[in-house]
């Protein structure tokens, strides 16, 4: 019995037919104008254009250079360079090692004798450089006649070389200061 009571509720819950009441509607209209005026201005602020300094590729094993570059930025004006050295000694080694290659060994040690401390080296060892083809005590003996035609010491053009430095840095200041105006 507790069941068909149960069965009979449910069917008429589900049969009834659910009522909601109707929605209200409002209908508004309305018209309106708008005048604006307005005056703006606007500011970009942006840094000034980079100078870039040039990259030097120096990264061939065969060249004996050196790459430098460098940039100069001011608000008015920028300004950018680079350039390369030779490397006279790695040249010096490269000319010497390719003409011992070649079985040139005396004018292998001849181009090494171009330098200052090569030249001191091998006379101080009893060996002098070549002379013209001469070796030996014959060479010596040419080198005694000729001093003047020695490799020189650097250090005798030092004086020289300060005096030189004094007037790059001179010209240095002046251009920064020239840049800096």
């Amino acid at each position: 019995m507790k069941n068909i009571i149960i069965v009979i509720t449910s069917f008429i819950m589900l049969c009834t037919v659910a009522y909601a009441a109707d929605p209200i509607v409002t209908q508004s209209t309305s018209n309106s104008t708008v005048t604006s005026k307005s005056d703006a201005e606007t500011t970009v602020k942006s840094p000034p254009p980079s100078a870039i300094s040039p990259s030097i590729n120096t990264s061939n094993t065969d060249l004996c250079t050196v790459g430098f570059s460098g940039a100069v930025q001011t608000q008015i004006l920028g300004i950018s360079g680079g350039s390369t050295v030779r490397d006279m000694n790695c040249e010096r080694l490269k000319l010497s090692k390719t003409l011992y290659d070649m079985g040139m060994k005396v004018a292998a040690v001849s181009i090494m004798c171009q330098d200052f401390r090569v030249f001191t080296a091998m006379e101080m060892a009893g060996t002098p450089c070549p002379y013209f083809g001469d070796i030996g005590s014959s060479a010596q003996a040419g080198w005694d006649k000729t001093p003047e035609l020695k490799p020189v010491d650097p250090k005798i053009n030092e004086k020289r070389n300060d005096q030189l430095k004094g007037a790059a840095a001179g010209a240095g200041i002046l251009g920064l200061l020239w840049l800096l105006l």
